[in-house]
C-alpha cells in the first residue's frame, strides 16, 4: 500500500523559503517516477514538479519554473520541495503524489504566503 506523508510547511513572507518533504512507505519509491502537486483555496489540483525514478530529469509548472526545485532521496525513500521566491500565489495545500496516479497522495501540508 502507498503511504505518503508530507511536511515542512508553515507561513512565510513573500520572498522568502520553505522545503517540504514527503516520507514514502509501502511500495518501493526508486520504481517510481514522483509529483508534487497543490490545490489553493476554491481551486483544483495544479500540478508543479515531477521527478523521474532514478532522479535525473526533473520538470516544472510554468510557474514555478526557476524558482522552485525538486529532489529525491531513493535511499531514505524521501521526495522533496525547495521553495524560493515565495509569492502569494504559492498558497495551497501540497501533496505528494505518484506520477501515475495522483489519488496515491498523503495529507498535505498547508503553505501559506502572506505579509
Amino acid at each position: 500500500e502507498v503511504r505518503l506523508t508530507e511536511f515542512g510547511g508553515g507561513l512565510v513572507q513573500p520572498g522568502g523559503s520553505l522545503k517540504l518533504s514527503c516520507a514514502a512507505s509501502g511500495f518501493t519509491f526508486s520504481r517510481y517516477d514522483m509529483t508534487w502537486v497543490r490545490q489553493a483555496p476554491g481551486k483544483g489540483l495544479e500540478w508543479v514538479s515531477t521527478i523521474k525514478s532514478g532522479g535525473g530529469t526533473t520538470y516544472y509548472a510554468g510557474s514555478v519554473q526557476g524558482r522552485f526545485t525538486i529532489s529525491r532521496d531513493n535511499n531514505k525513500y524521501m521526495l522533496y520541495l525547495q521553495m524560493n521566491s515565495l509569492k502569494t500565489e504559492d498558497t495551497a495545500v501540497y501533496y505528494c503524489a505518484t506520477n501515475s496516479d495522483y489519488d496515491s497522495r498523503g495529507q498535505g501540508t498547508q503553505v501559506t504566503v502572506s505579509s
